[in-house]
């Protein structure tokens, strides 16, 4: 059985920025996760994202794969993705819907796809109205990650990673029964997130565990516990690449528990063009760059693409 984690607590709410910094830095250098909470989203909001989801994940399949993925944006049903390539499995348990950034319909330049209005008169808005509330947030969450780096909270703005930010929602549908040919499959396999940072809200069903150390065999899973209220945020590798191994992307998944669990993960990557080279603060003569500079959207698409079968 694996064992519980500590991990840190930032509240959103405090006057004190540079502790609060402190505070995130110490929590992407130790673990790559921490909680936040007063973050400004309201619970209600998160209760009808949740009950919209589920409302689309009760459809019967052939509902449901009318809305497949395209563009990376719909409906992905159970063993179409596999997170962990190593895995004996043909895919991951999970099923999942993709909400990308949303264009403007009256321009017909939105490539995401929706769920009938008839059948689901409130979700587009739903929808929307957390997306934009949980991207405030989460630039909250990356102005006290440049504060933590040593440079000004808005440097992120400043390079132009926020103009048109790649964001993605995804509500996450785990099953509850496992078929006896899928034992010891996971609901999620183990990975590390492409891109900046991930902000997860959970309905409270245990199952998520992350492995802080990649390169340790064998590897030790610690479970991530539910606080009623606060967001899971983690860092990727693109934010791990940027800060020259600085900041960790640790590696995580989703154990089954013999219950349904319903998650929901708002990815908050940079602007597609945005070049991510390491930051001044985070080499030295002695610690040089690791990694060549790199286009955010390149990246991502490329793991993206490794992803699906």
């Amino acid at each position: 059985m694996a064992g519980g984690v500590d991990l840190p607590v930032v509240d959103l709410a405090s006057q004190d920025l540079r502790a609060a910094a402190a505070s995130v830095r110490q929590a992407c250098v130790e673990h790559g996760f921490f909680y936040v909470t007063n973050h400004g989203v309201d619970g209600a909001l998160i209760e009808a994202v949740f009950a919209e989801s589920k409302g689309f994940f009760d459809l019967p399949m052939e509902e449901k794969m009318k809305l497949q993925r395209r563009n990376h944006r719909g409906y992905t049903p159970p063993y179409a993705e596999k997170l962990d390539a190593s895995s004996e499995f043909v895919g991951d348990l999970k099923e999942s819907f993709y909400i990308g950034p949303i264009g403007d319909s009256d321009l017909q330049n939105d490539l995401n796809q929706w769920p009938s209005e008839e059948c689901f008169p409130s979700w587009k808005e739903t929808m929307k109205s957390y997306i934009a509330t949980v991207l405030d947030t989460g630039k909250r969450i990356l102005s006290l990650i440049a504060l933590g780096l040593d440079l000004d909270a808005e440097f992120f703005h400043k390079i132009g990673a926020l103009d048109c930010p790649s964001t993605f929602l995804r509500l996450l549908h785990y099953p509850g029964e496992v078929n006896e040919s899928d034992s010891g499959n996971y609901g999620a396999s183990a990975h590390s997130d492409y891109g900046a940072i991930t902000l997860l809200v959970t309905d409270g069903t245990p199952g998520l565990q992350i492995c802080r150390e990649k390169g340790r065999d064998p590897q030790l899973w610690e479970d991530v516990h539910h606080i009623d209220g606060a967001f899971i945020v983690n860092i990727g590798d693109l934010l791990e690449r940027w800060t020259n191994c600085v900041f960790r992307s640790t590696l995580h998944r989703v154990v089954a528990v013999g219950k349904e669990r319903y998650s929901v993960a708002f990815f908050l990557d940079p602007n597609y063009d945005t070049v991510v080279q390491c930051i001044e603060s985070c080499c030295s003569e002695a610690d040089p760059p690791r990694f060549p500079p790199i286009r955010s959207g390149e990246y991502i698409n490329g793991r993206i693409n490794s992803t699906y079968k």
